[in-house]
């Protein structure tokens, strides 16, 4: 019997990254041979491995200085990000660092470092997977390999949910290879790239439940790059290699969606703080609180150290800052946004 459209959908990311099993790739073949539409979908998804992986990267010359060599190489000559609308484009940027950074190890090498939490880097990509599946699933570009759907009950708080996913999805991987695991996470990461949502402004404008949060579905999108690009970063410390910040127009609107997300969990009746954000690509001052107070206190800080901040990767008391005026009020907007962690 011919393969439903339904279920080549879930296996095309998988198809377009080389990693489905023997029967499933006979059957997906089948399938793309019938089905002008799904084979279509199939060139979009490959194309964007394609681009995802780049160009080879050369040897080096011998008289390349150091920094030429591993990744900063990989990062220099690979291919830019895939044009995508621009609430998309920190993703695929995100996406392509982190597997030039992944593209260094081999299947021997130490896939086994702590990371973060209780994690190694092998446990920190497959817990993208699990992170990347809500908005896959939203836009209708995910499962891509046949994973086991959560066993929790519906109503469990989302973190709750959330954890108990990445558990899951953490435990199924470990008895994977680690380049089986960056096969799905990939294939994931190009379903999104290629969904409708991903190159269509409108439609990414709605606003959508995923993860706990209501947002545009756009929003969504950069917080997927901004939980990329910090893991990416916790992995390159773990080995000694240095991750770059997204570049400015990236880097602001993952700063933007930071304050859009900061304001509310603040409140309308918190001490007013003027936050000014400044750094590489500008300047921009917000008013977190009330509107109908004077401003209490002013806070500066650069934008890789905000987002670090809001990602749980430094603590008020260590982000660098300028700060004048009511330190009481200061500090609650520097705590409030350490409490936005969910990375």
């Amino acid at each position: 019997m011919t393969t439903d459209h339904e279920t080549v959908r879930d296996l095309l990311g998988a198809w377009a990254v080389h990693a489905l099993m023997p029967g499933d790739e006979a059957e997906v073949g089948r399938h793309l041979r019938e089905c002008g539409p799904c084979t279509a979908e199939a060139a979009r998804l490959r194309a964007t491995v394609r681009h995802l992986d780049g160009p080879a990267v050369p040897d080096p010359a011998p008289s390349a200085p150091p920094a030429e060599h591993g990744l900063s190489l990989a990062l220099r000559t690979r291919a830019p990000a895939l044009r995508t609308a621009p609430h998309a484009a920190p993703y695929a940027a995100a996406v392509a660092g982190l597997q030039a950074l992944l593209a260094e190890l081999d299947e021997r090498g130490p896939w086994g470092t702590p990371v973060v939490h209780d994690w190694d880097v092998h446990d920190t990509v497959a817990h993208l997977i699990a992170a990347d599946e809500p908005l896959a699933r939203h836009v209708g570009a995910g499962p891509h390999a046949r994973a086991p759907v959560s066993r929790t009950p519906d109503g469990t708080p989302w973190r709750t949910a959330w954890e108990a996913r990445t558990r899951e999805v953490i435990r199924r991987e470990r008895a994977r290879t680690p380049a089986q695991t960056v096969s799905a996470w990939r294939a994931q990461a190009a379903g999104l790239l290629s969904s409708r949502a991903a190159h269509d402004a409108e439609r990414a404008a709605r606003a959508t439940d995923v993860a706990g949060m209501r947002l545009p579905v756009a929003d969504h999108f950069l917080a997927r790059a901004f939980e990329t690009w910090v893991h990416a970063d916790d992995i390159g410390g773990a080995l000694d290699r240095v991750v770059p910040p997204p570049p400015p127009p990236h880097l602001w609107q993952l700063v933007r969606l930071a304050v859009r997300l900061l304001g509310p969990a603040l409140g309308p009746r918190a001490a007013p703080v003027a936050l000014t954000v400044s750094g590489e690509g500008g300047e921009t001052e917000w008013v977190l609180g009330s509107a109908d107070d004077p401003v209490r206190a002013e806070l500066v800080l650069d934008p890789v150290d905000f987002c670090l901040l809001v990602g749980g990767r430094r603590t008020p008391d260590q982000v660098p800052r300028g700060m004048s005026g009511d330190a009481a009020a200061a500090r609650r907007v520097l705590t409030r946004a350490a409490s936005l962690a969910w990375l």
